[in-house]
Formats: structure tokens, sequence, C-alpha cells
């Protein structure tokens, strides 16, 4: 082993920082600053500086297990695949191809994520594949594709951002969930531009805005029609944008006109002169933005929540211009890439649609196989684990811990209970992978070299730095194996790097074109923005800004889309009187299923708590630290009370990163958006109970 540092990025979110890694002479790996990466500029959170803990062999998976007896114990890699082969085979043999589920996630890299894609529709046949990228910014996806004809988290890169004259963050704590990034939004305040906060807590993030908006859990629909009724009303539309380059603004306008200040002001609590105050601070500047993440997004009305924010930004003429425009801020680690290319229910690799024929024709060529052949669309992700146990028997699941991350988590914990064979490929024995009646061991992002796509559309290079420990093998390997057994020889290749080129060609021409993206070019440029159609750099450099010429609809226009507000799935009522709302704090990931596992993340996190305000721990006789009870119509959480100023009166909050009788997600609604099937995470009603001793 070479003393070398290698260039890479984090495995973690979506940022997908910078970073050097290089062995130790003890066997640790250390993480050096890379500051040519210009997402961080060599700057890391604490859940990247401590990523290579995970590595180790006292926290992670080191052979296959099998379930003998009712107990996982350890198993040969053919013992294991074989039975994973035979579950399925069974399956389909019983029940036919849809009756075999797959589950992937949002951390797998673009090659693992197209393979899986495809491993699920050519080898199994089955329509049932979907990703826990569903839960991620799949309400931002369908509010994009409608206005704009095309998906991507950020239609901008970050440095944009402080060249911005505003920026409304909406529903985002980054200061915790991406903390490196918050360099950005200081810099856009120190060059004179604004940030704009609406959130219903006051959090890290909401400390360092010019101005706080606290509105009630799920009436962001509501918030930014009030903006734009104002917008309107105060003559500050720009009326040569609108008609130039938009289409559908006369049923916006209308739509919004029904959202009166007070009326909004009643719905969300934000006070009518924070309102207009917004409306200034936004429409004053020549350029501003408008960047959504879980809050608006995660609610059985996020596609039209979306749709509401881009119409604001479409009225004042702030999309497809300098330093303007909304964009998402993508949170997993491969979110973005992950539903490009295949593992998303509806999908084919290249963003392109599965009940499209030219799509499906395009390509099945390249996977040489009957385009009648391929499946349609699936469930998506929530609907495809209640089915568990019932239409779906078997589940092969990689990269994801839904008994801990998916909404009405005691449900869906059954429903993988009652599944007559699962089988999990994970680095550690998660939540769900110690449900499995087979689990394989696989390597990490710093075992192997793929490719990620992050937030702002910018395909990188992570790079291998070290070996794996003998016993594990790469995602790429098992479905290898896997087809094989299952009697599909050839397409399934293991080097990561021959993958990307068959990608590539699977790609070229949808609206994520990566064949102009190369290995080599992704080590020489530091990343390229999709798409990029040609290999010459100097022909085609990628696309880092989209929309500065057309939109990517028929006629280059942007669409409104006409919405208006309606209540959340479950308002409060007498017996459930609270909103409950969750999220993230910095030093946990996700599910926690590898961050749980590192001393430092434990020592800062350890365990989960309930965020009220001091009026209504005095009505439940609550002192900080006194074990609190959340109980909604699914099922009851108990975390220690956090009492704080700094959310509103009628709301609490929970981290939805752990285990057992403190896991958040037993209490959320799983009521679905009748568009991007996101689940109503951000919002239910629940009742809050002092726990006595």
């Amino acid at each position: 082993m070479q003393n070398t540092a290698t260039p890479t990025h984090c495995p973690y979110c979506a940022l997908q920082c910078g970073m050097n890694l290089t062995p130790a002479p003890d066997g640790t790996v250390e993480v050096s600053e890379r500051a040519d990466f210009p997402v961080n500029r060599g700057a890391l959170c604490g859940k990247g500086r401590t990523a290579p803990a995970v590595l180790s062999s006292r926290v992670r998976l080191t052979s296959p297990l099998v379930r003998s007896g009712g107990t996982l114990v350890p198993a040969t890699w053919d013992e294991a695949l074989d039975r994973i082969a035979e579950g399925l085979s069974r399956t389909r043999a019983e029940h036919g191809p849809d009756a075999c589920g797959v589950f992937g996630g949002g951390g797998l890299t673009n090659e693992k994520a197209y393979t899986l894609g495809k491993f699920a529709r050519v080898v199994l046949g089955t329509s049932q594949i979907d990703y826990n990228g569903r839960f991620c910014m799949s309400s931002a996806a369908a509010g994009g594709m409608k206005a704009f004809g095309l998906d991507r988290g950020l239609p901008f890169p970050l440095e944009d951002i402080p060249k911005s004259g505003c920026v409304i963050l909406v529903g985002s704590n980054l200061a915790e969930t991406m903390p490196p990034s918050l360099r950005f939004f200081t810099e856009l305040r120190e060059n004179g531009g604004t940030l704009i906060v609406i959130d219903p807590r006051r959090t890290k993030t909401a400390e360092q805005a010019d101005l706080h908006l606290m509105p009630r859990p799920g009436t962001d629909l509501a918030l930014a029609l009030g903006l734009l009724h104002l917008v309107v009303a105060e003559g500050l539309v720009d009326e040569e944008y609108v008609r130039e380059r938009t289409a559908g603004w006369e049923d916006a306008r209308a739509a919004a006109m029904a959202h009166w200040p007070e009326y909004v002001e009643r719905i969300t609590g934000v006070p009518v002169p924070q309102l207009r105050e917004t409306v200034r601070m936004f429409c004053e500047p020549e350029s501003a933005m408008v960047l959504t993440a879980r809050g608006p997004e995660q609610q059985s009305k996020g596609t039209d929540t979306v749709s509401a924010w881009i119409n604001l930004c479409l009225a004042t003429g702030r999309a497809g211009r300098p330093y303007s425009g909304y964009g998402c801020l993508t949170g997993q680690g491969n979110g973005q890439g992950g539903r490009e290319h295949g593992q998303k229910a509806d999908q084919l690799p290249g963003y392109r649609k599965l009940d499209d024929p030219a799509a499906r024709a395009h390509v099945a060529e390249v996977w040489g196989v009957d385009p009648d052949s391929l499946p349609g669309p699936g469930r998506s992700a929530y609907e495809l684990l209640d089915a568990l146990g019932t239409d779906i028997k078997s589940l092969l699941l990689m990269g994801s811990n839904p008994v801990v991350s998916a909404p009405h988590a005691a449900h869906v914990e059954e429903r993988i209970k009652s599944l007559d064979f699962l089988a999990v490929c994970d680095v550690v024995l998660s939540e769900t992978a110690a449900l499995a009646d087979v689990v394989l061991p696989v390597t990490q992002w710093a075992e192997e070299t793929g490719t990620t796509t992050n937030l702002e559309g910018r395909v990188l290079l992570r790079r291998k730095a070290i070996t794996a420990p003998d016993g594990i093998r790469s995602d790429l390997e098992v479905m290898h194996e896997l087809a094989d057994r299952l009697g599909v020889e050839k397409g399934f290749p293991t080097d990561p790097e021959e993958v990307f080129e068959e990608l590539r060609r699977a790609s070229a021409g949808g609206p994520a074109d990566y064949s102009g993206i190369t290995y080599r070019r992704l080590a020489e440029e530091n990343g390229v923005f999709w798409p990029c159609p040609t290999e010459d750099m100097v022909v085609h450099p990628g696309t880092p800004r989209l929309f500065l010429d057309r939109f990517a609809t028929p006629d280059g226009r942007a669409r409104f889309v006409p919405v208006s507000h309606r209540a959340i799935a479950e308002e409060p009522d007498e017996e459930y009187p609270v909103l409950l709302t969750t999220g993230r704090v910095v030093a946990q990931y996700q599910s926690g299923a590898q961050t749980r596992r590192v001393d430092e993340l434990n020592a800062a996190a350890p365990g989960p708590f309930v965020e009220l305000h001091p009026r209504l721990a005095e009505r439940l006789g609550a002192a900080e630290g006194d074990p609190v009870a959340v109980v909604s119509r699914r099922g009851r959480a108990v975390a220690p009370a956090r009492i704080t100023l700094g959310i509103r009166p009628d709301t609490v909050f929970m981290p939805f990163h752990w285990y057992g009788e403190g896991r958040a997600n037993t209490l959320t609604n799983p009521a679905l958006d009748p568009t991007s099937r996101m689940p109503e995470f951000k919002a239910c009603a629940v009742r809050v109970e002092a726990v006595k001793s």
C-alpha cells in the first residue's frame, strides 16, 4: 500500500465535498483538505472528517450472512449468492416476475444505480423497482419538469449564489445538513445580498438570515401564493419576461389572487408585514433565487408547493437569467444521478420515461433486448414497501434502511417481516439488514471507483483509495454473479468504467445526456455538468447553467402551473392538537446506519429528542431532558424534551436518525403527493404527553 493521497469525494450528502484520502501505517485512513474542489474549497463537516471510521472492520460487515434457525450466521459467498438466486427464482416461478421487488438507494453510484435498474428489468423482468430518493426531492423534480421541461436540482452552480441579490431559502437547515455550503450564503450577505429563511423553527440557518418567516408546517403553498398575490397587487410582475419567455400566466395569476395577504396570514401564521417585506427584498435587486429543500417538498401537496415557488420566480423574471432562478437542494449523496439512470419506478437511463416507446427502443438496443420485454412503470417507493408480503413476495435491497427512514415505519417493518425472502447488500448490519434472509457485505466509497452527480448536476469521479478487506465484494460483482445464476451471462460487467461507458450510450440523446462525459474528463476537469453530448471539451464543456437561452420545453417557454392552497392530509384536532415536523441534526445522516457507528458523531448527537416550545412544555409539566411521548394515529415515540423558544408553540420537532422507541418515522404520515408520490414526512397531527417515571 502506497502512502500517497488520493483525491476523491465524501460519501454523504449531495455536496459531494472534495477530500484527499491517505492510508496510514496503522491501517487507518486519514482525511485531508482538498482546496481545489469549488463546492467546499477544502471545508468539511464532522461527518466528512470522520467518514473513514466506518471503513473499520470493527463496525462493518466482513462476511456474508445467511439466516439459519432464526439467526444470521456467517456463510461463504457462493452459499449466500446461491440462496439469493434460489429465493428470487422460486418467487418468479410461483408468483410471476412482479412478485420480485428491488429497492435501491440515493447513495449508490451512477454505475450501481444504472446496473440495478437494468438488473431488475432484464434479469428479473420486474416492474417493481424504486429507491429511497423518492423520499428526497421527487416533488421538486415533478415541479421542475412541469415548469421547465427538465429536472436538475440546481440549474446553476453554487458559486452563483453569492452573486445574487436575494435568496429565499425554503425549508432547509443547511447549516446542519450540509455545513460547507453555508459559506456561499455568508458571502451573499457580505456582497450586499439578502437571505430570507422560511422555517417553522429558528434553526442555525435561520439565525444567519436577514428575515426569518416561521409558517405553520404544511402551509408553504399558501405562503408562496400570498407572495405572488402581493407581487401582482403591487405591480411588480415582469410583464415583458412573462410575455416573451413563459406560458400559462393568466390562470396562475387568477389562482394566486384568491390568496390575499390577510387570508394567508390566517393559514400560515406569518404576519402580513413580513409578507410585504419578503416581496420587497425579493423584487428590489436585479437578481434573486428561490431554493427549496425537504420542508416544502415532503408534503402530500409538495409538487404544487414547488410549482407555486417557481411561479413566483417566473412572474418576477427570476428564472433563466444570470444569478437568478429556482433550485432544489438535493439531500442524498447521489440523489440526482440515482434517479437519472433507471432505479426509479418510471424511468430509464438518461432520465428517459419508461412509457415512451422511443426511449424503450433506444435503451433496449443498448442492452441487446427486445423493447417489448421491458416491463412498464411500477410502484413508487412507499407503495412498493406497502405491498411487501402481499403482491411482492421477495425483495432485493441495496443501500437503504427503510425500517428507520420510511414513513409509518412500524408498518413498513411489519411488511418487511412478512416477506417470503429478503436479501440486503450493505456495508453495515442496519436495522433492515438484521431482518434479512441473506446479507452481503459490499465495498464502500473509499474502496471503489465510480461516479456520482451532486446537487448542481456536476458529475464527479470518486476514486478508489484503499483495498477492501478480504471477504467483501462490490455491488457490481454481486449483480454480475446473480445475473449469471439467473441465466443472464452477459451484460453485467464488474468494472465501473466499463459500466459507465455503457451508461454513456444509454443516456445519449436523453434529457440527462452523459454521452460526452468520460472518466478522463472527470479527472481532468474536476467534474462535468450534464447535459454534455460531445466528448470534445472544447466543443462542449458541459452545461453549468441551464435555461439562459430557452427552457427545455417544446417551444422553449417556461410553464406557469396554476395551483391553490389545500390543507395537509391530517390537520390537528382535539385528540391530536399539535403538529409534528421532522428533520436532521448536524452529527448524524439519514437513517444513521453508518454515522451511529462513529464515536465522535455519537458523542455530539447521542440520541433522539423532542423539540418543543416552553408554553407547550409548561402545559405538560415537562422540564428540559424529561422524557415525553409523541403520539400519532400510527404509533408512539418517546424521547427527552428539548425546550426552546426557537419553535412555534403549536409544533414539535424530532430528528429521524434513530431506531427504537425514539423512532420519529413511527409517527409520520404516508399520505402521498398525487404527482410525485412523495410521502408527507413534514407535517402530521400528534399529541404530546409527559411520561411518568
